[in-house]
């Protein structure tokens, strides 16, 4: 059995030097204690044997690496352009040492979608990256925005897939919502707890209810921790969202058209078996939202799944080799 992973983080050393204070988010969130957050912050940096020990504990084949929030993509596109170009570097020389165990996505200026559009292409044709990785908004907007045409575009015409990761929202909503608790407590429902991913869900039904994939019908975008709520809502949404929508066809048959989804970080049976009866198999992939969850917890998981040899075969490889082309 081949097991690929999707959404498996690292933390480059030259962001956190360039971004500063925001480096510190991982340890920040981290409420199981300093040594733990010590070893899970070594896991994050390390691109070597560490990790690829670790991988190899729960059978690992291949890890698709990203860069984790906070990214360059969070600069200015001056200071982000440059970082992202480094950092992209970093990822394609770990490649390059452990052929067969990593793959890339890139990270992206994405606050100027050109230079985005632009970066993309160099990783892609230049460093074999299988897509890009793009962590919440940019600059106050989703992605449905017209600003991102260029990069949108240039996805499409790559038939790379753009990989939509949560991050912390704006100010203002972190506010209105989760103001007033126990520091410790916002800060959790702010992001991993509910608020992220509640958010990414959003950003994901704006794409298709604004009309992005009318716009660009072969563009791909993969979301994680089970579908981002969407599945439990998707029939809901459809009959609700879909007579409000300029769109041709109903919203599910985007959903259905353009959007995977991974199992990253949600390791019990009920949210899976919800995504396979509404998903279907063919647009589910393995992934374990390394470090921030163990590669033990995600192979456990993998491990306790009743499914056909067929189907076990689509979640842990080979829709992934399809979409991404490994």
């Amino acid at each position: 059995m081949r097991l690929i992973a999707l959404e498996e983080h690292y933390r480059s050393k030259q962001v956190d030097a360039e971004i500063g204070p925001a480096g510190d988010y991982y340890r920040s969130m981290n409420s199981a204690g300093e040594k733990v957050a010590q070893q899970r912050l070594a896991n994050l940096t390390d691109l070597g044997e560490r990790r690829i020990a670790d991988m190899d504990r729960a059978g690992i084949d291949l890890q698709v690496l990203s860069h984790t929030h906070p990214s360059p993509e969070i600069l200015e596109p001056s200071r982000a352009e440059p970082l992202c170009r480094r950092v992209n570097d970093e990822v394609a020389e770990a490649v390059a040492r452990f052929p067969g165990r990593f793959a890339g996505f890139a990270a992206l200026p994405v606050a100027d979608p050109t230079a985005a559009a632009r970066e993309l292409e160099r990783t892609v044709s230049q460093l074999g990256f299988k897509g890009a990785l793009i962590n919440g908004m940019s600059q106050g907007r989703f992605l449905d925005d017209q600003f991102f045409t260029p990069l949108l575009e240039r996805a499409e015409a790559l038939e790379v897939p753009l990989y939509l990761h949560p991050a912390p929202p704006p100010e203002a909503v972190q506010k209105a919502y989760f103001s007033g608790l126990e520091p410790g407590l916002e800060r959790i429902l702010t992001i991993a707890g509910w608020g992220w991913h509640a958010e990414q869900g959003l950003h994901t039904i704006r794409l298709i209810a604004n009309g992005v994939f009318e716009r660009f019908p072969k563009l791909q975008i993969i979301i994680g921790h089970m579908g981002e709520m969407i599945p439990f809502y998707l029939a809901r949404v459809d009959a609700v969202v879909t007579p409000f929508t300029k769109l041709k066809r109903p919203f599910a048959d985007y959903f259905h058209n353009n959007i995977h989804i991974t199992t990253s970080g949600i390791f019990t049976r009920p949210p899976f078996d919800l995504a396979l009866e509404v998903v279907g198999v063919d647009r589910i992939m393995f992934s374990i939202d390394y470090p921030y969850s163990p590669n033990e917890a995600g192979r456990a998981f993998l491990d306790n799944l009743c499914l056909s040899q067929g189907d076990f075969d689509k979640i842990t490889h080979g829709n992934a080799e399809r979409l991404l082309k490994l």
